[in-house]
């Protein structure tokens, strides 16, 4: 959208990391979704492990500093590249890529629109 000034922008997913945010749950409803996450991975996929907070931020890292700016702006990215396109009907999408209703231009402008609209600015 703001190419033309030098701004880019990405999206970037962290992955699960072990971090504070679960710790009001008890050990049996984190053993639940664990359990849960494992049973929905594809078949022959390794069972889930949370990520430290550094191998979490490394995305981020590598979108921003490392990643060239064309190669990343406007898209979603995962694990250090640039996610692949991803519809297969998994419950809860642990098979990494990005949906195509999540690339599609006229989604853009509509979120972008209610976003605007939402926080009374235009961008």
């Amino acid at each position: 959208r703001h190419r033309d000034r030098g701004i880019r922008a990405a999206s970037v997913h962290p992955g699960g990391i072990d971090t504070e945010l679960s710790r009001h749950m008890t050990p049996e409803s984190r053993n639940a979704l664990i359990a849960r996450i494992n049973a929905e991975r594809p078949e022959g996929a390794a069972p889930f492990r949370y990520k430290t907070v550094p191998q979490g931020a490394a995305t981020s890292l590598w979108a921003g500093v490392r990643a060239a700016a064309d190669a990343v702006g406007g898209r979603y990215c995962e694990d250090c590249h640039v996610a692949r396109l991803n519809n297969e009907d998994v419950g809860l999408s642990l098979s990494g890529g990005v949906r195509s209703y999540a690339q599609d231009p006229a989604h853009a402008r509509e979120l972008w629109a209610k976003s605007e609209e939402m926080v009374g600015e235009r961008f």
